[in-house]
């Protein structure tokens, strides 16, 4: 069985964003409720300050504190090693998201970011909290994927409805390989500088694997003890080739 995991190369990413937007297509997110975050801030002093920006999704921790505060144990974690949210056991608490040192749920309820409210214009149908014209064949309730009901939270699954449906065996989900594009995540496939990689971590032969050996992959806060499953290359020289202060993890 895989353990998939992420890479993101630092000194390639350019902060387009297009990963944002193509998780929100893919996932029907709301306006500015992003499961791929790119978050841009400030280093160095005035009058020259340095404009950085660092890529957070959801970091499928092996130890996830989301999952040990659930009281209802609507956070779970596949087989696979993926983070999920089971939708009818979730009650709303919010629990997992004060737990999570990412900030990376979202409650459905809450004031939207962005108006004019896009719920309010697409209503939702039943107990979907929205809608929206555009809105992917994929609804599982029980893995937290599609639009999700009223009075829960949500997150970044790994494009689950994708990945779970690869070949089994595969170390890497590589969107240049005919075969298993439709099995890679939509952040990883639309990500124009390739600066993602996805595979399995527990497979020494994967890519993602090599890169985090030979290139001395980093995770995010490590000392949580959550151990990430999303790792992150530093290397040198890049705009956005650092990792921020803890600060700069929290959402405005």
């Amino acid at each position: 069985m895989a353990k998939w995991g992420m890479v993101i190369d630092l000194e390639k990413c350019t902060g387009c964003q297009a990963c944002s937007t193509a998780c929100q297509m893919e996932n029907n997110r709301l306006p500015g409720e992003n499961y791929q975050d790119v978050l841009f801030y400030k280093e160095g002093k005035q009058p020259n300050p340095t404009l950085s920006w660092f890529p957070r999704p959801c970091m499928h921790c092996e130890e996830p504190s989301c999952m040990h505060v659930c009281p209802t144990k609507a956070t779970f974690k596949t087989e696979d090693g993926v983070v999920l949210i089971d939708w009818n056991k979730c009650i709303g608490c919010k629990y997992c998201m004060i737990a999570c040192p990412y900030g990376v749920r979202f409650y459905t309820d809450e004031k939207p970011l962005h108006e004019p409210n896009i719920k309010a214009v697409f209503k939702g149908e039943g107990d979907l909290s929205w809608n929206p014209p555009y809105k992917g064949p994929q609804q599982d309730a029980t893995h937290g994927v599609g639009i999700q009901p009223n009075g829960v939270v949500s997150k970044c699954t790994f494009c689950y409805h994708k990945i779970s449906k690869a070949p089994k065996g595969t170390p890497d989900l590589d969107e240049s390989n005919p075969a298993l594009v439709e099995f890679v995540p939509a952040c990883v496939r639309t990500c124009a500088p390739k600066a993602r990689y996805f595979g399995d971590l527990d497979n020494p032969k994967s890519q993602v694997n090599q890169l985090i050996s030979a290139k001395k992959g980093v995770r995010l806060l490590d000392h949580t003890g959550n151990k990430p499953q999303v790792y992150y290359l530093t290397g040198s020289g890049a705009a956005g080739g650092a990792i921020p202060s803890n600060r700069s993890t929290n959402k405005a």
